[in-house]
């Protein structure tokens, strides 16, 4: 063997160890993009309090038309029954078309409350984190449907409802809900519920100190698909530390048995003490927690797909 050859031999030895050694390079992981969510929260939080009667509301009420006006947006008008009279309320809903025959509901309330009308209460956690929340899974949604393309699963669809919130301070199951009351009853009536495969509720999860509950009324088999999708992100604990049963926008859709899960954090706050008080403010949430929430619910979504 000549000393070239030899050496061409050395040169191919090296090169085959080098590429055996090198690490392989597994594509990093992509995320939710929380800061576009905390940035449309920044921006809808900014309007004030947007209790149902206020000029606020309807500000709310143009913020979210506005910003939706070139996806398929329906507003169901209603007037609800309430303590203090007849109330114009409007829920909001946004359709993302997909190939398979059904529906996966996403939801949040908009709205504060009537009877913290005194106090500039903005609810930058209550209502406001999740309208951020849905709006920048809107985004993801609308980049999957461009130029008439589908989702490759069920269709989404976004509901932002009213009058979540009782009017009076006393929460009770006819003062409260009036929005997704009004939208389950509605969808019974034209055959709608029937296409919808679960329903899943974001309620105050852009809180900096993020502790989820495990709702104790939700689906069994959707708390174990969110439990999958926490898994995979290794977000355990953030989640399901300890169980809770709360009265919420799911409530009236698992009544008429549609599955339904409620995603929370009730705890808000040390000793809950920023819940419904001045101190429900933007500082309060973060693009973190919104990233983990909007990696949770996007994974869910592909699960349910799968099922």
């Amino acid at each position: 063997m000549s000393f070239f050859s030899t050496q061409k031999k050395v040169a191919t030895t090296l090169t085959v160890l080098v590429v055996a050694l090198t690490p392989v390079t597994v594509p990093a992981q992509q995320h939710f993009n929380g800061a576009a969510a905390l940035e449309y929260a920044r921006q809808f939080v900014a309007i004030g309090p947007r209790f149902s009667t206020s000029s606020g509301h309807a500000k709310a009420e143009a913020f979210l038309r506005d910003h939706f006006r070139h996806d398929q947006l329906e507003e169901d008008v209603f007037t609800a029954s309430t303590p203090i009279g007849p109330v114009a309320m409007r829920n909001f809903i946004v359709r993302f078309p997909g190939k398979k025959n059904g529906v996966i509901v996403l939801a949040t309330h908009y709205e504060t409350n009537y009877w913290l009308k005194n106090i500039n209460y903005v609810g930058a956690n209550d209502g406001g984190s999740t309208t951020g929340l849905l709006m920048a899974i809107a985004d993801q949604l609308r980049a999957q449907t461009a130029h008439g393309k589908t989702l490759d699963g069920y269709s989404v669809w976004l509901v932002f409802d009213d009058g979540e919130e009782s009017i009076q301070p006393t929460w009770t199951d006819s003062d409260s809900l009036y929005g997704t009351r009004h939208l389950a009853a509605k969808w019974a009536r034209d055959g709608t519920l029937e296409k919808i495969k679960a329903f899943i509720l974001a309620d105050m999860i852009g809180d900096k100190d993020l502790d989820i509950q495990r709702e104790s009324q939700s689906t069994d088999w959707l708390v174990a698909l969110v439990r999958q999708a926490v898994k995979k992100f290794r977000y355990d604990r953030y989640f399901f530390k300890k169980d809770e049963a709360v009265s919420d926008d799911h409530l009236p859709f698992l009544r008429r048995g549609v599955p339904s899960i409620d995603i929370i954090d009730i705890d808000y706050g040390p000793n809950d003490s920023y819940h419904h008080t001045i101190k429900d403010t933007m500082d309060k949430i973060s693009s973190q927690s919104l990233t983990i929430d909007g990696d949770v619910f996007m994974e869910t979504i592909r699960l349910i797909d799968q099922r």
